[in-house]
């Protein structure tokens, strides 16, 4: 068959049976996750310990910091699927057996420490492993609409998990809301038993293969991953891009707001008009990818985006009004949102699938377990120079990462697949 008649075959994401039982596996893992987190919050602060509280919600970090790498070294050993059946599956008896002790007499702190710990290693096989799925599931010019797809389902989750989760502690304390997110968990298993995955081209598998054999070990697949990034033209910058926009961005826009808003008198509303007002522009940008499919110029559109959010970050600390600080959310959400969109399609397009899984791992590794460090950071920043510097300080580190994506031509002329 000729590639034109590919092409004309070829399905959309949001009309291909295969991806939307993907993303209805997604969006119930991540729906489970919000409520999971909720769950877990309430019954730390039920154990009346507040220095216990923080250290079991910061317990998961450590494993998805430790673990991450070696998950993607997992999903290109097993396959992706295999790896994210298996860590949803054992989540969702990590999660239904806790709700089972929660209903016998109130958990240690001891008890919630270890169940944070053992949830958050799932998560590092879990993360790198759903994130390689897609170019196994269809075609690379539908992976653009995939990733605007993903992160509609990402935010819609985030909109629906938390009340979700409030209600079923509210009702039936966390014991029933640990059981809600099992029971979620649970039903993603049936739609990703039933994804059919495409295989590895023949280059692509005989690579692989000779791969295998030279290095037996997973520490030294892991090593081959590393410098398989290293010596790429363009996923080696995009790293580096994802790092810097992420080390910038993630701060301010999570610990950051809830010192902004206390300092500037918003309050808990004033801070939800603004989560809402980034949330909005998230959900555009996302919205506008999944429905283009392809924006021309993928690398110069990302670096423009990152840059002029950069802007927007700095912005936030100084506007007067929460309905200006909303807008200017909303202004980063889509400009942040698009630029991290492309970023991951350009990731999923330029890595070839024998490596993928370990690809996804080093970009996942930055969002879900190196930044989060960041906190304890921008907190004392803040303490010390108050959020203006520290906002400053966070765009320019984000803009960086635009500029970087203009300076390098690999990146800069980086297009999708038609």
């Amino acid at each position: 068959m000729t590639v034109a008649a590919v092409e004309a075959t070829e399905r959309p994401a949001h009309r291909d049976p295969n991806v939307l039982r993907w993303l209805g596996a997604y969006t119930a893992s991540m729906i489970g996750d919000s409520v999971y987190f909720m769950a877990l919050a309430w019954a730390a602060a039920r154990t009346g310990s507040a220095s216990g509280t923080g250290l079991v919600l910061a317990a998961g970090s450590i494993p998805r910091a430790l673990l991450m790498l070696g998950g993607g070294v997992l999903a290109d050993r097993l396959g992706p699927r295999r790896v994210v059946i298996g860590s949803d599956a054992a989540r969702a008896v990590l999660v239904l057996a806790l709700a089972a002790i929660l209903a016998l007499p109130a958990p240690t702190v001891g008890v919630l420490l270890v169940v944070a710990l053992l949830f958050g290693a799932v998560d590092a096989l879990f993360l790198p492993a759903v994130g390689a799925l897609p170019p196994r599931i269809s075609t690379a010019g539908q992976l653009a609409r995939i990733q605007g797809l993903r992160a509609l389902a990402a935010r819609g989750s985030s909109i629906i998990g938390a009340p979700m989760g409030g209600v079923a502690v509210a009702t039936g304390g966390p014991s029933l809301a640990f059981a809600a997110a099992g029971v979620l968990f649970a039903l993603s298993l049936p739609l990703l038993l039933s994804l059919r995955i495409r295989p590895l081209s023949e280059p692509e598998a005989s690579g692989d293969a000779a791969a295998a054999e030279k290095a037996p070990s997973a520490w030294r697949d892991l090593v081959g991953g590393l410098r398989y990034i290293r010596r790429h033209s363009l996923l080696g910058p995009l790293m580096l891009v994802i790092a810097l926009s992420e080390l910038g961005f993630v701060g301010p826009l999570n610990l950051g707001l809830i010192l902004l808003s206390e300092q500037r008198g918003w309050g808990a509303s004033g801070m939800g008009w603004i989560v809402a007002g980034f949330a909005a522009g998230a959900a555009g940008s996302a919205l506008l990818l999944a429905v283009r499919g392809r924006i021309p110029r993928a690398g110069l559109v990302m670096s423009l985006t990152a840059l002029v959010g950069a802007v927007g970050i700095a912005a936030l600390a100084q506007v007067p009004t929460v309905a200006l600080a909303a807008a200017v959310a909303a202004f980063v959400g889509l400009t942040a949102g698009l630029a991290g969109a492309l970023c991951g399609a350009l990731v999923q397009t330029a890595a070839d699938p024998a490596y993928l899984g370990r690809v996804t791992s080093v970009s996942t590794f930055f969002t879900y377990a190196l930044i989060p460090l960041s906190y304890p950071v921008t907190g004392a920043a803040i303490a010390l120079w108050g959020t203006g510097p520290v906002y400053a300080v966070s765009a320019a580190v984000c803009g960086t990462g635009g500029a970087v994506g203009l300076a390098l031509t690999a990146l800069r002329r980086a297009e999708l697949p038609r």
